[in-house]
């Protein structure tokens, strides 16, 4: 890989995942409006975004494959279920101030993925990746004893986002085809209940508030965007840089949480998230340690 490359590919993976920090911002300014119109929006102007990219990217005939293959076809069936639960949870989360919480999700993500693929896939769980998952279940357990609740909300983002990473892993469908076949499942829902919210008078959109009308048309650029930039930061990095990389989204939507949002963090959430912390940071770098072990000697 020439340093141009690596160049490139970090500058892609820093605005993909910095967006996807930020994102809350986009959120929190349609508060107002109802989490199931908000999820709506999202699903339909992303096929608007995303079918035109497809085609101007040639990847039509990638499409077609995946709608005629049952079995691929099946699997993008139960991730557009996860996908859309995902995305309902956090846009419910942001609404309802629990930014912070969402963050944790997204933090505890990369060990629920280890877990699944120890579970699911029967791969081997190595020492330090087991200690990173036992200091993940001591940080809930905290948040349990100490704050007095189960963080619901993280651990059903982190496992649905976590479930829908390794079925689509299994479907072998790129990232921008997967996602436009995703929300055309999900368009006939959207469309369906934007069609039932302006017969009863609960649709938002052109309710006399423009810039929020603004802000929902937006909902497809906000979502293949960071999405656009992730594959092509995904094609030019090593695994592990964008492992580095992915920390920035949850790191992001967490300092908006305390330093944007005023949500509160108690004792009890610091000592969870300092568990996670030191659990992703042992489990990183065993995945440095696990990377520059395999890597090939260079030719002479």
């Amino acid at each position: 890989m020439s340093r141009e490359d690596l160049r490139r590919g970090v500058t892609y993976g820093i605005a993909a995942y910095g967006m996807w920090g930020l994102i809350p911002i986009y959120f929190k300014a349609l508060a107002e409006v109802s989490p199931f119109e908000v999820l709506a929006h999202r699903v339909l102007w992303s096929v608007v975004i995303l079918v035109p990219v497809v085609l101007v990217r040639g990847q039509w005939p990638e499409v077609r494959r995946v709608v005629n293959n049952r079995t691929t076809l099946a699997t993008l069936m139960v991730t557009t279920v996860l996908i859309g639960v995902n995305w309902y949870l956090f846009i419910w989360a942001v609404a309802h101030d629990r930014v912070l919480e969402a963050s944790l999700g997204y933090f505890i993500n990369p060990l629920v993925n280890v877990m699944l693929g120890m579970v699911v896939l029967g791969e081997r769980l190595r020492r330090p990746a087991a200690v990173a998952v036992v200091l993940a279940g001591v940080g809930v357990a905290v948040e349990i004893v100490m704050v007095g609740a189960l963080p619901w909300i993280a651990l059903a983002l982190a496992f649905s986002f976590g479930l829908y990473g390794l079925l689509r892993k299994t479907a072998s469908v790129g990232a921008v085809v997967g996602l436009t076949v995703e929300t055309s499942l999900l368009a006939p829902l959207a469309i369906g209940y934007l069609v039932w919210a302006r017969r009863t008078g609960a649709l938002y959109l052109g309710s006399g508030h423009p810039a929020t009308d603004v802000l929902l048309v937006m909902a497809g650029v906000v979502t293949a965007t960071p999405l656009l930039c992730f594959t092509s930061a995904a094609r030019l990095l090593p695994l592990t840089a964008l492992g580095f990389l992915q920390y920035l989204s949850p790191s992001g939507q967490f300092l908006l949480a305390v330093l944007a949002y005023g949500e509160v963090l108690t004792t009890g959430r610091i000592i969870t998230f300092v568990c996670i912390w030191v659990a992703l940071a042992i489990f990183t770098a065993d995945q440095v340690r696990r990377s520059r072990r395999w890597r090939p000697a260079a030719s002479g």
